[in-house]
């Protein structure tokens, strides 16, 4: 940041400040950071007042303005209990286009999958899909799982079965050898309503071989996820954890942390064309509490489901 009499200027540089592009990628964020310009510090209340938008949809755009640092916030008394005040911390925000252009990354090769696209399913209720603007079907009834309008689906749950995706085989076509398979995704256990206590065993397959399994501590629902829509009431799943998978020839990682044995070797990926992930939970799951996975535009992390091939 530089700074010059009576005015704060940020320098964006987009490769090393994807969190601010983020930011200010979303024209509500741009309206929120504008009106605290002119206006000065506001309360969420105000802002929404102002705006003409909803609370639960301002409150939901300053956590991301938060995040990326692009305001500050305090927490003063009010009338009942307390509220949070904003304060804008930049007057001019400058994105530098000037750079040199960033080198291709020849060792890695990313795919994301839109959530609705998975090319499999058997799923048990209570199950359900949504897109950003409504429920997609009816809610309970698995044979909406296979609704074309399922394309549109950015946050889905079950308490029993799996859905499979198929990811391109990538390494395979531009004949490279891989090193290591990453998977990211944001889930959370499922239970009617929320609970913060509600573990639930959910395991990950790749081609066929069962890579692991991760134990969910909960259904999340203290607080509203930063991108869940406003429609979505506060009782239903809010977000989850992102979780990262890494199969290498060491084994299997979750977080970093090795949770199996199982290899690249045993995926077998030389000889296949697609690459299937299955998410699911087993019949036998000691914790069988059921699923919840977020899209895009659900919860807290703005990417849907997303597979790394790490190449030699």
């Amino acid at each position: 940041m530089t700074t010059f009499p009576n005015r704060a200027f940020l320098t964006i540089v987009p490769e090393s400040s994807p969190e601010a592009l983020r930011g200010i990628a979303s024209t509500v964020r741009l309206q929120i950071l504008r009106l605290l310009r002119q206006q000065g510090p506001l309360n969420v209340n105000q802002i929404g007042g102002l705006l003409g938008l909803p609370q639960s949809t301002v409150a939901a755009n300053v956590t991301v303005l938060e995040q990326c640092r692009l305001i500050e916030t305090e927490l003063v008394k009010a009338a009942k209990g307390q509220q949070k005040i904003c304060h804008v911390r930049f007057d001019d925000i400058v994105i530098r286009l000037d750079g040199p252009a960033p080198q291709r990354q020849q060792d890695l090769v990313e795919v994301s999958m839109p959530l609705g696209l998975y090319t499999s399913c058997d799923v048990r209720a209570p199950c359900g899909l949504c897109s950003q603007r409504g429920v997609i079907g009816l809610l309970d009834v698995p044979d909406f799982f296979l609704d074309p309008a399922r394309v549109e689906a950015m946050l889905l749950w079950f308490s029993r079965g799996f859905v499979e995706y198929k990811f391109p085989n990538n390494a395979k076509l531009l004949g490279a050898q891989v090193r290591g398979v990453e998977f990211s995704l944001e889930m959370s256990s499922e239970v009617p309503g929320t609970s913060l206590n509600w573990p639930s065993d959910i395991t990950l397959w790749v081609n066929g071989v069962k890579i692991g399994v991760w134990t969910s501590p909960a259904d999340y629902g203290d607080k509203r996820g930063a991108l869940t829509p406003p429609w979505w009431k506060l009782k239903g799943s809010q977000y989850g954890h992102l979780t990262h998978w890494l199969v290498n020839e060491h084994g299997t990682f979750l977080d970093g942390v090795r949770i199996s044995g199982t290899t690249l070797d045993a995926l077998k990926l030389p000889e296949h064309h697609s690459i299937r992930l299955r998410v699911g939970i087993e019949d036998d799951a000691a914790h069988p509490g059921g699923i919840n996975i977020f899209g895009r535009q659900f919860g807290n992390h703005e990417q849907d489901i997303v597979m790394r091939l790490h190449l030699r």
